[in-house]
This record gives C-alpha cells, sequence and structure tokens, in this order.
C-alpha cells in the first residue's frame, strides 16, 4: 500500500528552469561534497570575488607598468605626466646588448647557477626526501621540521662561514660557487617538500614491486618516482625561481666572471641618475621567463602544490 502526498505528485521542472543552486544539485555527481566556497552564501562569494580581484590588480598592474615602460621613449618614462600613447622603441633592449656592459654574460651566469643549483636541490632532495618518508625512526617529523627550519635562518648567519669556506675552496667568483651557495635554501625546501609527496605514495605499490623482483633502488627509481612526478616539477620550477631572483647571495659570492642579472640591474643605479628604461627592460628579462617556465608547468604546479604540500610533515 502506497502512501501519497497529500498535496499530490510533485512535477518535475521542466528543461531549462529552476534557480542556479538546483540545476548545479541535479549536475553534481551523487555523493560528492560541495567546496568550501560552494558552501557560503552569496555576500561571502561577492567578497572573496573583490578581493581575488584586488590582489589580481596588486600584482599584475606593477608588471604591466613595467613591461610598457621597457618600450617607452626616455622622454616619456621621465615625463611629469604619464604618457599612454607612445611610439615603442627597443632601443632600451638593444643598449642591454651593446656596449661595454652587455647583458649576455649575466643572463648565461644566471641560467646557469639556477639551473644547476634547481637540479641538484631536486636530486638531491629526492633522495633524502625519501628516507623521513619511509623511516619508522621515532622524532622525523621533528627532523622534517629541523630540516625546513634551516631554509629560515637569516642571510647573515650563513653568508660568513660560505664566504670563508668558498675562499678556501676557490669558489668565490665562479657560477658553481654561486650555485653551490643557493643550495643552502634550495634543498631544505626540496628536502621538506619531496618527503611530503613520496609519503602519499601507498606503501603497497613498492611491495608489490619488490615481490616481483625489484630491489629498494628499482622500486624507488620505476615506481616512487613516476608517481611523484608532479612533486618533482614543482619543487623544481620553485627552486629555479628562488634561485634566478636572488640578490643577496649573488652580491656576496659573485664577481666579474660570475654575476647574475639581478646584480646587472643595481648596477643601473648610480650617483648620476637612474636608467628607467633599461631598468623596466633588465626587470622584463628577470620575470617573465619564470611567468612562462611557471604557465608552461602550471599543470604541475597545481597538482603537485594541493597534493603533496598541504600533508608536509
Amino acid at each position: 500500500m502506497s502512501v501519497v502526498d497529500s498535496a499530490g505528485p510533485r512535477a518535475a521542472p521542466a528543461p531549462g528552469t529552476g534557480t542556479d543552486d538546483d540545476r548545479g544539485r541535479r549536475a553534481r555527481p551523487r555523493g560528492s561534497r560541495l567546496s568550501p566556497l560552494e558552501r557560503t552564501g552569496t555576500g561571502t562569494r561577492v567578497v572573496i570575488t573583490v578581493a581575488l580581484t584586488l590582489a589580481l590588480l596588486w600584482t599584475l598592474v606593477p608588471l604591466v607598468w613595467m613591461v610598457l615602460s621597457s618600450f617607452k621613449p626616455s622622454e616619456a618614462i621621465n615625463s611629469a605626466e604619464p604618457r599612454w600613447l607612445f611610439t615603442p622603441t627597443l632601443r632600451h633592449y638593444t643598449g642591454l646588448f651593446t656596449g661595454g656592459d652587455e647583458l649576455t654574460p649575466y643572463l648565461w651566469h644566471s641560467v646557469a647557477a639556477a639551473g644547476a643549483s634547481a637540479v641538484l636541490s631536486v636530486a638531491l632532495g629526492a633522495l633524502a626526501g625519501y628516507g623521513p618518508a619511509r623511516s619508522g625512526m621515532r622524532g622525523r617529523k621533528h627532523l622534517c621540521c629541523w630540516i625546513i627550519s634551516t631554509r629560515m635562518a637569516p642571510i647573515a648567519a650563513v653568508v660568513l662561514p660560505l664566504f670563508l669556506m668558498f675562499r678556501q675552496l676557490g669558489l668565490i667568483d665562479t657560477v658553481a660557487g654561486l650555485a653551490l651557495a643557493y643550495l643552502t635554501f634550495n634543498l631544505p625546501f626540496a628536502i621538506w617538500l619531496l618527503s611530503a609527496f613520496f609519503a602519499d605514495v601507498p606503501r603497497a605499490l613498492e611491495e608489490s614491486a619488490k615481490v616481483e623482483g625489484c630491489t629498494d633502488w628499482q622500486a624507488f627509481r620505476h615506481v616512487v618516482l613516476p608517481l611523484t612526478k608532479s612533486g618533482l616539477v614543482t619543487t623544481f620550477v620553485l627552486c629555479l625561481v628562488f634561485a634566478w631572483n636572488d640578490y643577496a647571495f649573488a652580491l656576496v659570492f659573485s664577481g666579474p666572471h660570475s654575476q647574475t642579472l639581478p646584480i646587472a640591474a643595481s648596477q643601473l643605479v648610480t650617483q648620476s641618475g637612474i636608467d628607467w628604461g633599461q631598468l623596466c627592460a633588465i626587470g622584463t628579462f628577470v620575470v617573465v621567463p619564470m611567468m612562462l617556465a611557471g604557465l608552461a608547468v602550471r599543470r604541475w604546479l597545481v597538482t603537485g602544490l594541493t597534493l603533496g604540500a598541504v600533508t608536509g610533515e
């Protein structure tokens, strides 16, 4: 015996009718959870949208101004009133690659030092980060916290000991010495981040590989590393950005044969004045490559930062 609602059977809404929330509930798979943004009210969404828009403008407006200024003539840059309409020129860029202060050596030093430091950080960080992720030793959480805490040490506490050691080893004013100096802040970060990624890989997969005859090294190389590819790419890009933008270590450990782009930019600020056109052009060279690298691997960055970083120990 069936019980019928006193109001009669409820008619299904016609296609294309109903509120947005109703359509969203019908389109959502059964059993799926609402995101934090979907659980908030309309007013909260408006506030979040406005805040994100302001943050986006705060980030993009200086970058757009810098790129546009690098194409402006000098008289338009130094004008008392902002000039939005101007004839673009490449004079500032050509000036960077001509004359006695050519930018090519600085660009090569930045690429070599930052790239070598990022590669070494990922390689060593993968080996060192796998231990805490799979070790059952007591206090491994405290060990990971201590490793990342070395990343937070003041630069002044690290520069003097490194300078004395590098001087004894002949690494001052060398690209190799600069890459090793960058490891002091890249390697702890890589160990901590990659350890979180390795901890997310189920142990059963490695055990299955060992049952098939793999050694510990083969299981790590053929099972763990491919599954944490997003973490490796994320760590590499972040370490590359940290080293590429460094100024303090480059100022202390570099010289005429190893100076990087941030040092070249600082040399444009002299007592006689500031060449804003060339300074904006160098700034574009510093910012744009890292932005393009981030856009090229944005899928890996989003996956990596949401997979392992939030569960890092």
